[in-house]
C-alpha cells in the first residue's frame, strides 16, 4: 500500500520493507563473521601447505563480503535507476551460484575425507555437486529485475516459480552432507562412546545442521510464500541470509578440522587405537645430546602405558658404587662404552597431532 507524499525510497510495501530489514541483518552477520574469524584466518594463512580446502577458505573469506557489499549498494542507493538495474540484476544470482559452488566443494572434500576416501561417497557427492553447478548456471538465465520504483533499489527475482530449483540443488547436497556426517559420527560411538553434546561439538554436527536448516527455510519461502504482485520480492527475502550463513558455517567446518587440511583432513578417530583416557605421547629415554653422534646405541622407547605398568627406574642405580653385582633391577641400561656422568639424562619427545589454530600467536 502506497502513501501519498512520501518519496519512493520510503514508500515501501510490507514485503519490500521486510526485505530491506533482512538484508541489513545479512550484512551484519557477514561483517561480524569477517571480524571474528580474522585471527584464525591469519594463523591459517601462515601455515606452509596450500591444499584445496585452504584455497577455498580464503576465497570465500574475500568473495562473500565483497559480493553482499555490492548487492547492498544496489539495493539501498536511492539514485539507482531502472536502466541501471536492468544491466546489473544478474550480479547477485551469478555470484551466489559461485559462492554456493565453493561451499559445496568444501562439503564434497570433507565428507569424502571422513569416510576414508571412499570411492562410492566421492562419486555420489560429486554427482550432486555437478548437478548443482549445472542447475544454478541454467537458472541464472531465468532471473529478472523486480519492477520496483526509482529509488526503491535493485532486486533480482525469478521469472517463474520453477526457478526455485536454483536452491533445490544445493539443498539436496547439504542434506546429503549432513546425513552422511551424522551417520559417520553415530557409527564412531562403537569405538569411543560420547554424549550427544560432545559428539556434536567434536564432529561439527551443529555446523552441518545449521546449513541444512537455513537452506530448508529458504526453500519454504521459495515454494510456499505467495507474492502479492509482480513487484513483491517475498521469494527472495531469505536468499541472501541463506548464502551468508552457508558460507559462514562452511568456513567453520574447515576450521574444525584437526591437523592438516591435505586431502580434506581425517576423521576424529581415524587411526586411533589407544584408549580414550591415554595419551598419544611417546617418551624416549636416551643419553643427552652431548654423547658423540657416532654411537650405535639405540635409545629405549616407552609409551605412557608402558611407563605406568612398569616401575620407574632408580636413576641413581645407573652408576651407584653400592649396587651389588648382578642386582640390576631398576637400573638404567647403558651402552657398551664409557659415558661421563654429565651426559646421562632423559630425552622426552611428544608426538601429537595438533591443529594449526592451537599454536600461539
Amino acid at each position: 500500500m502506497s502513501l501519498p507524499g512520501l518519496p519512493n525510497s520510503l514508500n515501501l510495501s510490507p514485503h519490500l520493507s521486510a526485505h530491506k530489514y533482512f538484508l541489513v541483518c545479512t550484512l551484519t552477520v557477514a561483517a561480524w563473521d569477517t571480524l571474528v574469524l580474522s585471527p584464525r584466518t591469519w594463523r591459517l594463512m601462515r601455515t606452509g601447505e596450500w591444499p584445496v580446502l585452504k584455497v577455498l577458505f580464503h576465497f570465500l573469506r574475500v568473495f562473500m563480503p565483497l559480493e553482499f557489499a555490492v548487492v547492498a549498494v544496489a539495493f539501498f542507493d536511492t539514485k539507482w535507476t531502472r536502466n541501471g538495474c536492468d544491466k546489473f540484476y544478474l550480479f547477485e544470482p551469478i555470484c551466489t551460484a559461485i559462492l554456493l559452488a565453493a561451499c559445496s566443494a568444501i562439503h564434497v572434500i570433507r565428507i569424502h575425507a571422513i569416510y576414508e576416501r571412499s570411492r562410492a561417497v566421492l562419486m555420489g557427492m560429486s554427482t550432486l555437486f555437478a548437478a548443482q553447478v549445472v542447475v544454478t548456471a541454467i537458472c541464472c538465465g531465468f532471473y529478472r529485475s523486480v519492477p520496483l520504483l526509482d529509488g526503491q533499489g535493485c532486486i533480482a527475482g525469478p521469472k517463474a516459480n520453477w526457478v526455485g530449483i536454483y536452491w533445490v540443488a544445493p539443498t539436496l547436497l547439504y542434506t546429503t552432507s549432513a546425513v552422511l556426517a551424522l551417520t559417520r559420527s553415530i557409527n564412531s560411538l562403537q569405538a569411543k562412546p560420547l554424549s550427544a553434546w560432545k559428539l556434536m561439538l567434536r564432529d561439527g554436527l551443529n555446523l552441518y545442521g545449521a546449513i541444512w536448516i537455513v537452506n530448508m527455510v529458504n526453500m519454504l519461502f521459495w515454494f510456499i510464500m505467495k507474492p502479492d504482485d509482480d513487484r513483491d520480492p517475498i521469494k527472495t527475502i531469505v536468499t541472501s541470509m541463506a548464502a551468508v550463513l552457508t558460507t559462514s558455517m562452511s568456513l567453520r567446518i574447515v576450521l574444525s578440522i584437526r591437523g592438516t587440511l591435505v586431502h580434506g583432513g581425517s576423521f576424529a578417530l581415524t587411526g586411533s587405537t589407544v584408549p580414550s583416557n591415554s595419551s598419544r605421547a611417546t617418551h624416549i629415554i636416551s643419553a643427552r645430546s652431548g654423547v658423540p653422534t657416532n654411537s650405535t646405541h639405540t635409545p629405549h622407547t616407552y609409551t605412557l602405558d608402558d611407563m605406568r605398568s612398569k616401575p620407574e627406574p632408580v636413576w641413581g642405580d645407573a652408576d651407584s658404587k653400592n649396587t651389588a653385582p648382578g642386582d640390576d633391577k631398576g637400573a638404567l641400561p647403558l651402552p657398551e662404552r664409557t659415558v661421563s656422568p654429565q651426559n646421562l639424562g632423559v630425552k622426552v619427545t611428544i608426538d601429537r597431532e595438533v591443529g594449526y589454530d592451537s599454536y600461539a600467536k
